[in-house]
């Protein structure tokens, strides 16, 4: 138990991994703030401008503007976790390899 805890030292106290660290925690931070203006926009403009979502796509359908752009805050939600799961399984896992590789020599 105790060489555990002398790899689990080593490790955080890696200067890579503190940088790991805080690069994905900038990165989380950046798609969550994308993501909540996204969302809050959406919201404002229902609670101040409802019309505008209102409005027909065209003179032929029933379908307004509310529903491409509900879907697409579903699609950027989607979209940015993507992004994340892309970045986190390539750039993320390599350095934290890396960083385990060098603890364990």
């Amino acid at each position: 138990m105790h060489n555990n805890d002398n790899a689990y030292q080593q490790i955080y106290n890696n200067p890579r991994f503190q940088e790991l660290v805080a690069k994905r925690g900038r990165f989380a931070w950046m798609l969550s703030i994308i993501m909540l203006a996204a969302y809050f926009a959406f919201i404002l403009v229902i609670a101040f401008e409802p019309h505008l979502l209102g409005v027909k796509l065209s003179a032929q359908t029933v379908t307004t503007w509310g529903i491409p752009a509900g879907l697409g805050l579903i699609f950027l939600a989607i979209g940015l976790t993507g992004v994340y799961v892309q970045r986190a399984n390539g750039e993320f896992d390599r350095i934290n390899q890396e960083i385990l590789n060098e603890a364990q020599k």
